[in-house]
């Protein structure tokens, strides 16, 4: 395609993804079209008085279904981010959360703000203030819609936004239910930082695992000394990048940051370069790699894996032609354009789509709600009964003739920690909708790409909750 294609916009990306998905099913045409398009969209703009001077903030948070309650979606803080982008990505969330089954609706919200421009006071003052607004229309209520981390927002923003909730519903005992992705002391759930990051890893894993897989990719083996590149040294960038090269030895050959990329063939050390970047701000001067001032380029050079997990649209038709990778694992919302996607699949690169790969922070926000709501930590009642019940089990065997060694022991005795049981849970929830979403791949006819068979599976749940409710088109 020329250089003077004009791309698709993130929603009719997304949307020409849902029509050839639902083109592959057999469900009303009307319920079909009422599951793609967006329940409700609310627009908020209000003041904010800083360092006495006034100003005027915009945001939305957009409703795209709410089959099951409450619609769950994060907050994202952004110059760039419009309605168009909230809305698509709440329609992702529907998806997303369809497929991995977590028992949520979709929903999003976006500020249009530059966090770097303001200092914490500020941001505060804006971030209640946006909630307030939210709140009031019941845009965050714990059995109604429940708002996450996203890009610019993290644990103290969620912080602030519970504490400004509980101080409105004061009779909602609930009320830390209200957002995840909180502190741990706040109410949070150990192991939701790293969550998204690490259901990244969880994914690549389980497709390692399917031979049949690993080879139409053009791969072989599992992920020990695969060449990756990762876009996105935020979050979930970092996190799926060091999990990768510290616990499957994987090597990540090229970071592609907002001022450059830098790339070195024997791999980096993450821990290493996120404390340049958090020093410094940035990746250029990294002194163990090559600075490459047009970060974007690193995309196009020899490796096995990209993981774009920053924003959408880095991969498209400009430069889709020259990716060299033999998988892309989608860790950002939206990365491949739909022209970029037609582009790659003729090149028989595999994709591993968005609402599979980024799923992880939803489903341990899940597990935080679910927490919240039952008011206890998860172990707490029964992890010194399973050491006592493990310790029981160790003398039974070494009673009867047998040995159990020293190394195992502490090991064998030890109950699950809230972080394990939550590590668990991602992991199987990973492993189970990987093995559904392949094997629609692999057995319908009609399906050509592991992105329509994840998104078919989520229109069918959805259409499937919808009819059993007795909603018709």
């Amino acid at each position: 395609m020329s250089s003077t294609h004009e791309e698709k916009s993130f929603r009719e990306n997304v949307n020409l993804t849902f029509d050839i998905a639902a083109s592959t099913l057999d469900i009303p045409e009307g319920l079909g079209y009422y599951i793609k398009g967006v329940n409700n969209v609310y627009q908020v703009r209000f003041p904010v008085k800083i360092n006495g001077k006034v100003e005027s903030f915009i945001g939305w948070r957009a409703v795209h279904s709410d089959h099951r309650l409450p619609a769950k979606g994060g907050i994202r803080f952004s110059s760039m981010v419009n309605q168009d982008e909230v809305e698509a990505l709440a329609a992702l969330m529907s998806y997303k959360c369809a497929l991995v089954n977590v028992p949520f609706g979709g929903s999003k919200g976006g500020l249009v703000i530059n966090p770097k421009d303001y200092d914490e006071e500020a941001m505060e003052k804006i971030t209640r203030r946006f909630a307030f607004e939210l709140i009031r229309k019941d845009y965050i209520n714990p059995a109604i819609n429940v708002p996450a981390p996203d890009m610019g927002t993290g644990a103290r923003e969620m912080a602030w936004i519970a504490s400004t909730y509980a101080a409105q519903k004061t009779g909602d005992v609930n009320h830390l239910g209200c957002v995840t992705g909180k502190p741990v002391s706040q109410g949070g759930i150990r192991g939701r930082t790293e969550a998204t990051g690490r259901g990244v890893v969880f994914g690549l894993r389980e497709f390692f695992r399917h031979p049949e897989d690993v080879k139409e990719a053009g791969l072989e083996g599992s992920l020990e000394g695969k060449r990756v590149i990762v876009q996105g040294l935020g979050n979930v960038g970092y996190h799926t990048a060091k999990i990768l090269q510290e616990e499957d030895g994987a090597k990540i050959i090229g970071l592609i940051e907002w001022d450059g990329a830098i790339t070195n063939p024997d791999g980096f050390d993450i821990e290493d370069v996120a404390e340049y970047k958090k020093n410094i701000g940035g990746l250029r001067g990294y002194p163990k790699g090559t600075f490459v001032d047009e970060g974007a380029k690193v995309l196009e050079q020899e490796c096995d894996i990209i993981i774009p997990a920053a924003m959408e649209g880095v991969i498209n038709a400009r430069n889709a032609t020259h990716i060299k990778a033999k998988l892309i694992a989608e860790a950002a919302n939206g990365p491949v354009t739909f022209d970029g996607e037609m582009i790659l699949r003729e090149k028989g690169t595999v994709m591993i789509p968005d609402i599979y790969m980024n799923a992880g922070g939803v489903v341990v926000s899940y597990f935080e709600w679910i927490k919240n709501l039952s008011h206890i930590r998860f172990g707490r009642m029964t992890r010194r009964w399973e050491e006592s019940q493990n310790d029981l089990l160790i003398q039974a065997i070494e009673k009867s003739g047998g040995k159990v060694p020293d190394s195992l022991k502490a090991k064998l005795r030890q109950g699950a920690s809230e972080l394990e049981l939550v590590r668990s849970g991602l992991d199987d929830s990973m492993r189970e909708a990987f093995q559904s979403m392949r094997e629609f791949y692999w057995t319908n006819d009609k399906v050509h790409s592991y992105r329509i068979a994840a998104m078919a599976l989520s229109i069918e749940k959805i259409a499937t909750s919808y009819l059993e409710m007795g909603v018709y088109p």
